[in-house]
């Protein structure tokens, strides 16, 4: 769990700029760059954290391929249900709370997409590539 918003702040920017150790780009990361950019109000997180990731991968040496780097559907996925997480905090809740928030629910889990998405589709190269709507069940607040 995170102790502080500048722990959140850094991997976030470290991301930006490429500079995240490939160790560090963990699930937990993941998460707590997305919390990051929902609360900036200079980013919009749907939009501008698949390039980010892409920058990222390359850099660190990560193909983004049929097969590997960058997954869609992920992505988006766990933007979502980050954004439904925090919603549900107040909105003077600090960074590394919003993100242990996270972190701490269903979502914490690395698995928990496979109880919305059978591995057959979200491993799948369209989904990897663009969105695919889940077909086990929808997502919370899922629009």
């Amino acid at each position: 769990m995170f102790t502080s918003d500048a722990e959140i702040h850094e991997i976030a920017t470290r991301l930006i700029d490429c500079t995240l150790p490939k160790p560090g780009w963990t699930h937990a990361a993941h998460f707590a760059a997305a919390v990051w950019l929902l609360q900036s109000p200079d980013y919009v997180a749907e939009r501008d954290m698949p390039d980010m990731i892409r920058r990222y991968n390359l850099a660190c040496g990560v193909e983004n391929t049929e097969n590997s780097g960058y997954h869609e559907t992920i992505t988006l996925a766990s933007i979502r249900v980050a954004k439904h997480v925090i919603s549900a905090l107040p909105q003077t809740t600090p960074l590394f709370e919003a993100t242990n928030a996270v972190l701490s629910s269903r979502y914490g889990r690395s698995d928990w997409i496979l109880d919305y998405w059978s591995k057959a589709r979200l491993f799948s190269q369209r989904a990897r590539h663009s969105w695919l709507d889940p077909d086990i069940k929808n997502l919370p607040d899922a629009e």
